[in-house]
């Protein structure tokens, strides 16, 4: 009988939870192999203690762990005690990136591409292309291809076709408008993310999230507004399911 990605649920309903509370955090240890993806810490509100309990669990399970909403000095902290424990450690905008140097890279699993509008939208972008990076994808990077100079767009989308990319990324503040455009010129899913980048009322993204919402483009998928992790994850999967075909 196969495995059915359920077992780990029948087992913690029958027999109870399966993963201790440690530091006030109950580690998914589990979720690559269930979900394709392995948990992604999120640092806010979380203490530097919990978050290094945290990430020292789940490397006791997968290669590679991401701590996200992390501030310089949290991911000081972290990151000593981790390089102490023998990790590889990156600090890449506002993302701890935690690795076992010794452990093999994750398996080839397709190609996405990244659009940001503008340049300030690259932090909450720059968590997608970390979270498809980690799922083993190739990702291909553009910024600044905002409509407010539509000439710019012509040369990386012509690039992501060339690349066979499986998903596109768009993050895009102020007025949100590139994802529908994209979506309306290529025959590749488009991943809005919407991010607080503006001026004034709706400047917070809540203006670009609207507009993506009701883009008139199909093809068109939203996250929520700076949900980098959300996007990347969510281009992974397509991507991982497009190279297993």
């Amino acid at each position: 009988m196969s495995k059915s990605p359920f077992d780990h649920l029948r087992r913690a309903l029958t027999h109870g939870a399966t993963t201790p509370e440690l530091d006030g955090v109950r580690a998914d240890l589990d979720r690559a192999e269930r979900c394709g993806l392995a948990e992604v810490v999120y640092c806010q509100g979380k203490t530097p203690d919990a978050v290094l309990s945290a990430c020292r669990r789940l490397l006791t399970r997968n290669s590679q762990v991401l701590a996200t909403r992390c501030t310089p000095e949290m991911a000081e902290q972290v990151g000593v005690a981790l390089r102490d424990d023998g990790f590889e450690i990156r600090f890449e905008t506002g993302t701890l990136v935690v690795r076992d140097p010794h452990a093999p890279a994750p398996d080839a699993a397709g190609s996405i591409g990244i659009l940001t509008a503008g340049t300030s939208d690259w932090p909450a972008a720059s968590v997608a292309k970390l979270v498809a990076q980690s799922a083993g994808c190739t990702v291909h990077v553009f910024q600044d291809c905002g409509v407010a100079g539509l000439h710019r767009l012509v040369e990386p989308l012509e690039a992501l076709i060339e690349a066979d990319v499986a998903a596109i990324i768009v993050a895009a503040g102020m007025d949100g408008v590139l994802p529908s455009v994209v979506a309306g010129l290529i025959d590749i899913p488009v991943i809005g993310l919407p991010t607080s980048t503006g001026y004034g009322h709706g400047g917070s993204g809540e203006g670009a999230l609207t507009t993506m919402l009701q883009a008139c483009a199909p093809g068109v998928a939203v996250v929520n507004i700076d949900n980098g992790v959300g996007a990347g994850a969510m281009a992974a999967l397509i991507a991982k399911r497009v190279n297993r075909g």
